[in-house]
C-alpha cells in the first residue's frame, strides 16, 4: 500500500524571505504586495512540482514565545515585523484559504513547533512527511519518514538522513546539539562563542552528544576548545533547550482537512485582481470566466428612432461599426435594422447626451462612416481614469470586475458592452461626485474627448522629401561614425551588444567601471557621459545611439504612418496615459521629438502647413509651471516678479546673490534657471553640482539661499508632503487627484520619490488642466466662427494650429486671449505665439 504524503510549509519564514527579496510590488492604491507575490509564487511552484496529496501551512502567532521566557534575548536582534509585511500577512492567509488549504498556528509557539507536532502525528498515521523550510533546526525532524525540502535554489535541496550527514557531518537527531555548540545567529542562539561549524561537527562525532561532551570536557584534546567549552557550559545547555523543537502541542490531526482539493478559483481571481497580479491571473483556469449578461435587444426601423430618444435623454451606444451599433435609450436596448437619417440625426444632435466607452475612437469610427457624433456626455473609460489615474488598464472587463465584481471573458458583443456601460455609468458618476471630480469630468475631460477626436482626424502634413533626404544623410553619417568607432576602439564589434561593448570599454581600453548592472558593468547613457571626459569612444557611442534612435523612431517611421487617403499622419492623443493629467501620444509619439539637436530640428522642419496658402501657429505657455508654483505657493517674491514682467531667472539670481538685476551674469542666470525649474522636481545639491560642474557645497548654499528668498515655496513643498501623508493623494487647481501610495514607505529612496511626486503633481497637473480648458474653448470658437483653423498637435504646454495665412492675425488674438485668460491665477499667464510654414522656421508674433 502506497504511503500518503503530507507537506508542511513554514509560512512565516517564507513571508519574511519574500518581503525582503522582492521590491517595488504595490497596488496602484498603495497596498504592498511583495510578500504575497513571493508566497504565491512559492506555493504554485510547490504544487506544480511536488503534486502534494496533503498539505498544511503553519504560521507563528506572535513574537512572544516559550523560548523567549527561557531566554529573553532569543531572536531579540530581529526588528518588529515591518509595517509593509504586517499588512500582508492576513492577505496571504486569505490566499491560502482560497486555495482551500488548512492553516495551523498556536499562541506561544513558533511554526517550527507546530510543524514538529504535526510531523510526529502524521508519521503515527502512516504518512510520509516533507517539511518545506530552509531553517536548519528543522533538520532534527529528518528520519526514515520525514524529509526537509529547502526550496530556494533553482532545483531545491531535499534533505534526507544521508544529505544531512553529508552537509553538516552529524546525524539529524544531533542537530540540536550541533546548534547548541555553534549557535545560530539568525535566532540569536548564543552557543559557545569561538566554536564554528567544523569544530562542532567533529566534537559531536567524537562524543556523540552535548551531554556526553560536557561530562567529558577534560578529554577534549585542544586546550583552546576545552577552555571555550568550560566557559560556555550554561550557554550550551540553554542553547540546546532553545534548539529542540516541541512535538507535543495540543493539535488535532484531521486527515480529511489536510487533503489538497480544488482551489476556489473565483476567490483567487478576486484576490489576484485586488493585488493586480497579472501573471497569476493569466495562470488561473479560464473555465470560471463569466460571459457578460446577454441583453434583450429589440430591432427597430429607422423611422422608430424618434419614439426611442429625444432631447435630454442619455443614449448609451456601443459597437465597431455604424450598422452594428447597439443603443440603450429610455426604455430598452435596441438596434436599428436599416440605419438612416433619423438615427444619424439623433447621433449628431448635441441635445441628446451620449454615453459609451472610449468615445473618442467611436467618434472617429462613425466620422469615417459619414456619421457625426455630438453630445458626448459620459465616457466610462475617462471616468475610471479620473477616479484612479494609476491603473494600467481601463478596459470594460477590468471595470466590470472593479465595479460589478464580474470576471469576464474579453470576447463580448456590442449588446453586452452596452449593458456593461449601462451598469457602470451610475456607479462611476456617484463616485466622481463623491470625490469632487464631477466638475472636472463634465467641464474639461468630457468636452476634450471631442477635441482630441477632431485633432486626430485633422492629421499632420509632412514634407516627405525632406525626411527622405534626411534618412540618406543619416545613413552616410552612421556609416562614417561606425568606421571611426571601429578605428578608435581598435576592433570591429557589434555596437548594439552590451556584452561586446563592455569588453571594448573595460577590458580593451581599461576605462573605469562607473556602475554595475545584473549582467556586468553598465554601459548606459549616464556611464558613457561620465566616461566621455576620459576617452573619445564613449562620446561617439552616444552620438551613434542618438542617430540610430532618431532614424528608426522618426525619420524612417513617420512616412510609413502616412494615411494614403488623407496624405497625413494621424497621431493618437490619449487622455488616460499619464498619472498627472498630461496627454500622451502614440503612432507616432510626438511628445518626444528632440528640439535641441540638429536632427531633431530637421524632424520639426518636416512638419508643414497644409498648403502654400496656409501657415502653422505654435502657441506655447511661457514658464507656466513656475507661474502655477507662484499661484499655489503664494510666495510674495515669486508673485511680484511675474506681475512686474521680470525675467524670472534674472530676478531669482539677483535675490540669491543680493545684487541688482543688471549685475546678474549669464552664469548666475543659468544657475538660477536650473534651480527654478528643478526645485519642484526635488533638485538636490548633488544634482545641481553635477549639472553645472560646481562643488557640492556651492550648490547646497545656492539651494539654501533659494528657499530663504522664496520661503513661500518651501512652505508649499512641506504642506504638500504633509497633505499627501494625511490624505494619501494630492490635487490640482481643478481638483484632479493623484494617489501617492508610497509617501509613508520606510525605504528612504522610495519615500523621497513619492514626496517629489506629491510636490510636482499639483503643478504639472494644473498646467495640464489649464491647457485642456484652453483647447476646449478654442475648439468651440473654431466651430462657432467657421474658421479655417485646425488644431493639429498638443505637445506639453504648446498647441499647434494649421490656418489660412490671411486669417492668422485675428486667430492669434483669439488664441492668446483664450490661453491666457481661461483660468485666473494670482499671476499673469503669458503665451508666446510663432508663425511659419513649418514647425521649425517660425517667427514670433508679439
Amino acid at each position: 500500500m502506497k504511503n500518503k504524503n503530507l507537506f508542511l510549509i513554514d509560512a512565516t519564514a517564507f513571508c519574511y524571505r519574500a518581503f525582503f527579496a522582492i521590491h517595488g510590488f504595490t497596488t496602484s492604491l498603495g497596498q504592498p504586495t511583495n510578500a504575497i507575490f513571493g508566497f504565491v509564487n512559492m506555493l504554485n511552484k510547490l504544487i506544480k512540482e511536488q503534486s502534494p496529496e496533503y498539505l498544511a501551512v503553519c504560521f507563528d502567532v506572535s513574537r512572544k514565545t516559550l523560548r523567549q521566557e527561557k531566554f529573553a534575548d532569543y531572536k531579540i536582534q530581529r526588528p518588529p515585523m515591518p509595517d509593509g509585511l504586517g499588512s500582508q500577512i492576513s492577505l496571504i492567509k486569505d490566499v491560502i484559504k482560497a486555495y482551500r488549504l488548512p492553516i495551523y498556528e498556536m499562541e506561544g509557539y513558533e511554526a517550527d513547533d507546530v510543524i514538529a507536532t504535526m510531523a510526529k502525528q502524521a508519521k503515527d498515521h502512516g504518512f510520509i512527511v516533507t517539511v518545506v523550510s530552509s531553517d536548519k533546526d528543522m533538520l532534527q525532524l529528518v528520519d526514515d519518514s520525514t524529509k526537509v525540502l529547502s526550496p530556494y535554489k533553482d532545483e531545491g535541496v531535499l534533505y534526507d538522513k544521508e544529505k544531512v550527514l553529508e552537509r553538516y557531518g552529524v546525524e539529524p537527531g544531533a542537530i540540536p546539539d550541533f546548534i547548541a555548540l555553534m549557535g545560530d545567529s539568525a535566532d540569536n542562539i548564543p552557543g559557545a562563542k569561538g566554536i564554528g561549524e567544523k569544530t562542532a561537527s567533529l566534537l559531536i562525532k567524537e562524543f556523540k552528544s552535548v551531554d556526553k561532551l560536557l561530562a567529558n570536557i577534560d578529554k577534549v584534546k585542544k586546550e583552546k576548545v576545552r577552555q571555550i567549552l568550560k566557559d560556555s557550559i550554561d550557554n550550551i545547555t540553554m542553547s540546546r533547550e532553545l534548539a529542540v523543537l516541541s512535538d507535543d502541542l495540543d493539535i488535532k490531526f484531521e486527515e480529511e482537512k489536510l487533503r489538497v482539493g480544488q482551489p476556489d478559483y473565483k476567490e483567487l481571481f478576486r484576490l489576484f485582481k485586488q493585488f493586480e497580479f497579472k501573471k497569476f491571473l493569466a495562470e488561473l483556469p479560464g473555465q470560471e470566466e463569466e460571459k457578460p449578461q446577454n441583453i434583450d435587444i429589440v430591432d427597430i426601423e429607422d423611422a422608430q428612432v424618434k419614439e426611442e430618444i429625444s432631447a435630454g435623454d442619455i443614449l448609451i451606444l456601443s459597437g465597431s461599426s455604424f450598422s452594428g451599433m447597439v443603443y440603450c435609450g429610455r426604455k430598452r436596448f435596441f438596434r436599428v435594422a436599416n440605419p438612416g437619417k433619423n438615427i444619424k440625426q439623433a447621433l449628431s444632435d448635441g441635445a441628446v447626451k451620449k454615453a459609451g466607452h472610449d468615445l473618442k475612437n467611436l467618434k472617429i469610427l462613425l466620422f469615417n462612416e459619414g456619421v457625426e457624433l455630438n453630445g458626448i456626455y459620459f465616457d466610462t473609460m475617462i471616468a475610471a481614469y479620473l477616479l484612479n489615474p494609476s491603473r494600467s488598464d481601463y478596459s470594460l472587463s477590468e471595470l466590470a470586475w472593479d465595479y460589478q465584481n464580474k470576471r469576464l471573458a474579453e470576447m463580448f458583443d456590442a449588446g453586452q458592452c452596452c449593458g456593461l456601460i449601462a451598469g457602470l455609468l451610475p456607479k462611476l458618476e456617484s463616485e466622481l461626485r463623491e470625490k469632487s471630480l464631477w466638475r472636472l469630468f463634465e467641464v474639461t475631460e468630457m468636452p476634450l474627448v471631442g477635441v482630441l477626436a477632431q485633432m486626430q482626424l485633422n492629421g499632420i502634413k509632412l514634407d516627405t522629401k525632406l525626411l527622405d533626404d534626411l534618412s540618406r544623410e543619416l545613413e552616410k553619417r552612421l556609416i562614417k561614425l561606425i568606421e571611426n568607432i571601429y578605428e578608435i576602439s581598435g576592433a570591429q564589434f557589434n555596437i548594439n551588444s552590451p556584452k561586446q561593448l563592455r569588453e571594448i570599454l573595460f577590458e580593451r581600453l581599461k576605462l573605469p567601471v562607473i556602475k554595475r548592472s545584473k549582467t556586468g558593468p553598465s554601459t548606459d547613457e549616464e556611464v558613457l557621459r561620465q566616461l566621455s571626459s576620459q576617452h573619445k569612444l564613449p562620446a561617439m557611442l552616444l552620438e551613434y545611439r542618438q542617430l540610430t534612435k532618431l532614424k528608426s523612431t522618426y525619420v524612417d517611421a513617420l512616412p510609413v504612418l502616412i494615411d494614403p487617403k488623407t496624405n497625413r499622419i494621424h497621431a493618437s492623443f490619449n487622455q488616460t496615459g499619464t498619472e498627472t493629467g498630461r496627454l500622451s501620444s502614440n503612432n507616432p509619439n510626438l511628445q518626444n521629438i528632440p528640439i535641441k539637436t540638429d536632427i531633431g530640428s530637421k524632424i520639426r522642419q518636416a512638419i508643414i502647413a497644409a498648403s502654400a496658402e496656409n501657415c502653422l501657429l505654435a502657441c506655447d505657455y511661457s514658464q507656466v509651471e513656475l507661474r502655477i508654483l507662484a499661484h499655489l505657493s503664494g510666495d510674495e517674491n515669486l508673485i511680484e516678479a511675474f506681475k512686474a514682467g521680470k525675467d524670472i531667472h534674472k530676478a531669482t539670481a539677483a535675490l540669491i546673490y543680493n545684487i541688482k538685476e543688471g549685475e546678474v551674469t549669464d552664469q548666475m542666470r543659468v544657475m538660477a534657471k536650473r534651480v527654478n525649474f528643478g526645485i519642484v522636481y526635488g533638485l538636490t545639491a548633488y544634482g545641481l553640482s553635477r549639472d553645472l560642474d560646481i562643488p557640492n557645497e556651492e550648490a547646497q548654499v545656492f539651494i539654501d539661499a533659494y528657499f530663504t528668498r522664496y520661503s513661500g515655496v518651501k512652505s508649499f513643498i512641506e504642506k504638500q508632503i504633509l497633505r499627501a501623508r494625511k490624505d494619501g493623494f494630492v490635487t490640482t487647481i481643478l481638483g484632479r487627484r493623484r494617489y501617492i501610495p508610497e509617501i509613508n514607505n520606510k525605504n528612504q529612496g522610495i519615500r523621497q520619490f513619492a514626496e517629489r511626486q506629491a510636490v510636482n503633481t499639483p503643478i504639472q497637473g494644473s498646467a495640464s488642466d489649464l491647457i485642456k480648458l484652453a483647447m476646449v474653448k478654442i475648439h468651440d470658437d473654431i466651430n462657432s466662427s467657421r474658421s479655417s483653423a485646425t488644431m493639429i498637435m498638443q505637445i506639453h504646454d504648446e498647441l499647434v494650429f494649421d490656418i489660412l495665412r490671411k486669417e492668422a492675425a485675428d486667430f492669434i488674438n483669439l488664441v492668446r486671449d483664450r490661453m491666457e485668460n481661461v483660468l485666473k491665477l494670482n499671476v499673469p499667464i503669458t503665451v508666446s505665439i510663432s508663425q511659419g510654414q513649418n514647425w521649425l522656421e517660425m517667427e514670433e508674433k508679439k
